[in-house]
């Protein structure tokens, strides 16, 4: 490929190099002819005095040298005229680029050529196009990678700032009896088990974001598994004064994928609707098939979330704001892992709110081959 673009690149000098001599000739000849021609048939005295004056150069010692001098001088000025636009894109290339090395990457070449340089200028702001890109996506990446550093020190530190502060108690004997001592221990207890379930989840989450977390597929029938989560749920929505309902099809909603995963992402839905559904009373839990997809649908009936924090709800630690109460528990991750989870199995997972509920809708493939 590179010989080729090299030898064409020969030619096309080699032939650009023949047009000048070309043009240089036919300029000569015809300016002869048309000399003598004037000179015969007119009286004009200037081409008479031109004529003659070629005659004294043609006869003349140095003539020859003359007349090589004035056909390299044509020969020069063709070969300029031809090669001029060649010239001033390959000019104004180089002054584009040396602003782009400067930092402007929404600079755009553009010329009129055509050919290889309108390949070179093609391809140069494409990288620039793709430079420009990595850039922003490595700026998106640091400030993601201060927000989540920001987020993970403040969740870290607050259970943690707990821990410390009743184990000190604990430690310098500031407790009243023991029924004291033991509320402390399990305040310090369960603050630990959040601790440990955000740095779980947060180490989780890492894995499924790096692809360096492996999937075992198997063969599942959706609507099974889908039972057995809702029926594992029970106790938790007659604790939260809650109750299911559950609107099955009868598709065979069959898909590859891994059981333990996919139960880990309805498992955070299911848990979502209870934390901030309570208002509702009702969990519906609906399948259907749509397109080749196996759809379920995960609704609550509580406090709606707004249409400025939607877009943001499965981002890691986004917080909308009837979520900052102290008495909802969880890592802030579990939408962002259940997202993932979906996404890995070549899923979409979306979610719609209005006043009335609040839709969480998970497509995925089904296994056609069945």
């Amino acid at each position: 490929m590179k010989n080729k673009r090299l030898y064409k690149h020969w030619l096309t000098s080699l032939s650009d190099v023949l047009v000048s001599v070309i043009l240089m000739y036919m300029t000569l000849f015809v300016s002869s002819e048309i000399l003598v021609y004037l000179y015969i048939n007119t009286k004009i005295q200037l081409i008479n005095y031109i004529f003659k004056f070629w005659r004294i150069i043609e006869n003349n010692i140095f003539g020859d040298n003359i007349y090589i001098i004035i056909q390299v001088f044509l020969f020069i000025i063709f070969y300029l005229l031809i090669t001029y636009r060649k010239t001033k894109s390959l000019v104004s290339i180089m002054d584009e680029t040396e602003i782009m090395s400067n930092g402007d990457l929404d600079r755009i070449i553009e010329v009129k050529s055509k050919g290889d340089i309108r390949k070179l200028v093609e391809n140069i702001n494409g990288i620039a196009r793709q430079l420009k890109d990595v850039t922003l996506e490595e700026r998106r990446a640091q400030r993601t990678k201060n927000d989540l550093i920001t987020n993970v020190s403040h969740d870290l530190r607050t259970p943690l700032t707990s821990i410390i502060g009743y184990l000190e108690i604990i430690d310098n004997d500031k407790y009243e009896d023991e029924v004291r001592l033991r509320y402390y221990a399990n305040i310090a207890y369960e603050k630990a088990k959040g601790l440990n379930l955000l740095i779980n989840d947060l180490f989780e989450l890492t894995k499924m974001q790096n692809n360096s977390i492996n999937l075992n597929k198997t063969t599942i029938n959706l609507v099974e598994l889908l039972g057995q989560v809702v029926a594992y749920f029970e106790y938790q929505f007659k604790g939260a004064d809650m109750q299911s309902r559950i609107n099955y099809s009868n598709d065979k909603l069959i898909i590859n994928a891994d059981a333990g995963k996919l139960v880990r992402a309805f498992e955070n839905l299911l848990s979502n609707a209870i934390k901030y559904g309570k208002d509702g009373f009702y969990v519906d839990v609906i399948t259907k098939l749509e397109d080749k997809m196996a759809v379920v649908q995960v609704i609550n009936y509580g406090q709606s979330i707004s249409s400025i924090d939607l877009p943001y709800i499965f981002d890691r630690f986004y917080r909308v704001e009837k979520s900052r109460n102290s008495s909802i528990v969880g890592s802030g991750l579990g939408l962002a892992i259940t997202k993932n989870i979906i996404e890995l199995h070549g899923g979409i997972i979306s979610a719609y709110s209005d006043r009335e509920r609040t839709v969480f809708e998970v497509k995925l493939p089904i296994n056609t081959t069945m």
